[in-house]
């Protein structure tokens, strides 16, 4: 596992060899003295996270961005630039301190303690509206998001609470759907590590166009499904197989994923200039 210290190197050679934009209000933060790890000894290092921030005093609505299983890296950045620009305080997380769980069972309930973890950091800044922050992952990260806010799960003993959550291609099957807050789930058809199969029925059924919506005491659940991508759909990387799995990027899915996450975003957390979603006339 690599050593806390060894981050801010790792997060400034992806910041030099990526082409993306930062500027002096990003920065590298300890967001908790110890992060949350995986099952075994706990682990005495800090939580680290790369915090984007758009110019000026804010507050501003924020997301915590949780990693796939293979660690924290150049997509994360990316997503988090992307936020900033959309107008949010993006606060990307290294919650597995360059372990790499793609190979085995564990991680999401590290990323599941260190999101609740950025939630309490962020509520206490000056430049964050905190009662208007979301929570956004991939692949184990979306497993982690969808646990985050399920009713009656790990959310229930926290003080705190997310206002919205996002999750791309989360592995569903251990979820059953009641979530406590608005929830938008990403996701390929052709998909073979976490089967779309089992977000349908977590969001009970598709329909003909692709997208479900779960309504009655829950509040709604959207499920996006792209016919013929495949896992991490969005990043950009050339075509290949990773433990036996197909990555493919799919820039129309990409694209699209991308629009409905920035108004989904705008729907449920609002922007700077509000005073929370449904406060302007």
């Amino acid at each position: 596992m690599r050593p806390a210290r060894v981050l801010p190197a790792l997060l400034l050679s992806i910041l030099v060899a990526a082409p993306v934009r930062v500027s002096k209000a990003d920065e590298l933060a300890q967001i908790a003295t110890q992060r949350g790890d995986l099952p075994g000894p706990e682990s005495a290092e800090p939580l680290l996270a790369y915090i984007a921030r758009p110019k000026g005093p804010g507050p501003f609505p924020a997301v915590v961005v949780l990693h796939g299983c293979s660690g924290f890296g150049e997509h994360e950045i990316r997503v988090a630039l992307t936020l900033k620009t959309w107008g949010y305080v993006a606060l990307a997380l290294d919650s597995l301190g360059g372990a790499n769980t793609c190979g085995e069972r564990g991680g999401k309930q590290a990323e599941l303690v260190d999101a609740y973890a950025a939630l309490a950091y962020l509520s206490v800044q000056s430049f964050v509206a905190w009662d208007r922050i979301a929570v956004m992952g991939y692949s184990m990260g979306g497993a982690a998001t969808l646990y985050a806010v399920e009713r009656g799960a790990f959310e229930r003993d926290q003080f705190l609470h997310f206002r919205a959550a996002v999750a791309y291609y989360p592995a569903c099957d251990t979820s059953q759907g009641g979530m406590t807050v608005p929830t938008l789930v990403l996701t390929g058809t052709r998909d073979d590590w976490t089967p779309a199969s089992a977000c349908q029925q977590m969001a009970a059924g598709e329909s003909d166009i692709g997208i479900t919506r779960r309504t009655g005491k829950d509040p709604l659940v959207i499920l996006v499904t792209y016919p013929g991508a495949t896992h991490a759909f969005d990043v950009r990387r050339p075509t290949r197989h990773y433990h036996g799995h197909l990555l493919e990027y799919n820039d129309s899915a990409a694209k699209d994923a991308e629009a409905r996450v920035r108004n989904f975003l705008q729907t449920t957390l609002g922007d700077a200039r509000d005073e929370g979603p449904g406060s302007k006339p």
